[in-house]
């Protein structure tokens, strides 16, 4: 592959670009992150970082890598699916060489591809945002402007996937330098150093990225991308002031975050009440949620809702109906999660996957409110989803009982998203209360995933491998 790059006409943003992030990318997806040797992609870091348009569409892939591979790709090799039939979300319905299937039974081993494949790609794409840093810092050409921006986002995107790994395999590397050398010998770090590390980069982002988007359809991330996930992070590692404000911040820029009140609307590419999400690829194409998820016909090839999830919801609450589609074959039908409605092509893309939006900031700041005894102002915003789900004021009192009603709450509003529903149980400690003798097969060490067998091999510092594994 080095040989190719002194064979590249300098003017050439496209093979630049594509040069660049096949280093960046596909080069480290294929061994392991900590075994990457040292970068050749130094030989285009000059050429790349040379103008704006050509480090842009550095920045950009990346984003693309996510929609497309991995964790956040939401399409059914994705946290929605696996991890939506991990907990209690989704039944499998596909044949034995369905990958879902040893998520569905509580049997993943180390050697799962699926539990590997996530790995891997979360790391190819740490490794790339941490060489557009470098890059970008090292660029003489760029305007700061440009820096500030670019490496706000970066350090977004590392601080994201971060958060994920950590929620699903616990204790990880936190990796920050392209140095192959370190890499090689990362270590796998605490939650406690974890959440400092991913809340530094996202303050150090929240910094330097701008106020306004940089597109009007909010797929690049502005201030407030960055406090959505702070939110998030504040709120997992119980910090319920700063997720209080974190949140509040985002729900009082009303003139750009307005509350749709129409269910249909909400997951529409230009919905009010979206903070990011992910563009298609091609125009016409729309998300990889709608295509995993929506059954035109059954049976189901791999999932379709639990129906004792279905069947849970309130009466009146318009979320069943307007959110949840359903198929049948004689006498014998199925569900599905119908928030994205449209599964093909279109003429023009209608839907893009997004990945925060409004109304988790108003659970955010229930909950937050909730633990630091504002009981007024957690109903307060617990009612305003439940009131756009048709529902009638909570009943609940207590601060337990309103904490409580903030957690049934997201289980309706925030099902097949991401892994919400897992990482919810698994935050309040909930894991085992709920999924023991409904899952077949949980076990309390199931709330972690395998560290995979590979990594553990290639660098043994990542040992032990995770309990019950």
């Amino acid at each position: 592959m080095t040989a190719i790059l002194y064979t590249i006409g300098k003017n050439n943003t496209c093979q630049k670009i594509a040069i660049f992030l096949a280093l960046l990318l596909f080069n480290t997806g294929c061994d392991s992150f900590v075994e990457v040797s040292q970068p050749s992609g130094q030989l285009t870091t000059e050429t790349v970082f040379q103008d704006r348009a050509t480090a842009e569409a550095a920045v950009t892939a990346v984003y693309s890598s996510m929609r497309d591979t991995g964790i956040l790709s939401g399409s059914n090799i994705s946290i929605t699916t696996k991890m939506g039939a991990y907990a209690d979300e989704l039944n499998f319905y596909g044949t034995s060489s369905n990958t879902t299937l040893n998520f569905y039974n509580n049997t993943l081993l180390p050697s799962n591809p699926q539990v590997n494949n996530w790995w891997k790609a979360a790391y190819s794409q740490i490794y790339a945002t941490n060489s557009l840093i470098e890059g970008i810092s090292n660029s003489k050409q760029l305007s700061q402007a440009d820096k500030d921006q670019f490496t706000g986002e970066s350090l977004f995107i590392r601080s994201l996937i971060h958060f994920y790994l950590m929620n699903l395999y616990g204790d990880v590397p936190y990796i920050t330098s392209t140095d192959y050398v370190s890499n090689n010998r990362a270590v796998r770090r605490p939650a406690e150093f974890l959440y400092s590390k991913i809340i530094e980069d996202l303050l150090v982002s929240y910094s330097l990225l701008q106020e306004k988007y940089l597109t009007t359809e909010r797929t690049r991330p502005n201030k407030a991308v960055a406090m959505a996930l702070l939110a998030r992070v504040y709120l997992y590692s119980q910090h319920w002031a700063e997720a209080s404000n974190a949140a509040s911040y985002i729900i009082n820029k009303n003139d750009i975050y307005k509350w749709e009140s129409d269910l249909n609307k909400i997951f529409l590419k230009g919905s009010t009440t979206t903070i990011w999400q992910y563009k298609p690829a091609l125009e016409g194409q729309n998300t990889a949620e709608g295509g995993a998820m929506i059954l035109l016909a059954g049976p189901p090839s791999d999932v379709a809702l639990n129906p004792m999830f279905v069947d849970s919801f309130e009466t009146g609450d318009l979320r069943k109906q307007k959110w949840i589609g359903s198929v049948s074959k004689g006498s014998l039908s199925w569900s599905f999660a119908y928030k994205y409605k449209t599964k093909l092509m279109t003429s023009a893309s209608v839907e893009y996957s997004i990945q925060f939006r409004l109304a988790e900031q108003y659970l955010i700041r229930a909950e937050a409110r909730a633990y630091q005894g504002d009981l007024i102002g957690a109903k307060e915003d617990l009612n305003k989803i439940r009131r756009n789900a048709g529902l009638n004021d909570t009943n609940a009192l207590s601060q337990q009982e309103i904490i409580a009603a903030v957690k049934t709450e997201r289980r309706y509003e925030m099902f097949t998203e991401s892994g919400h529903r897992f990482f919810d149980l698994k935050r309040n400690g909930d894991l085992d209360a709920v999924l023991t003798g409904v899952k077949f097969g949980w076990n309390s060490t199931d709330r972690l995933l395998p560290i995979p067998e590979s990594e553990l091999i290639l660098n043994p510092n990542l040992q032990p491998q995770n309990p019950g594994y």
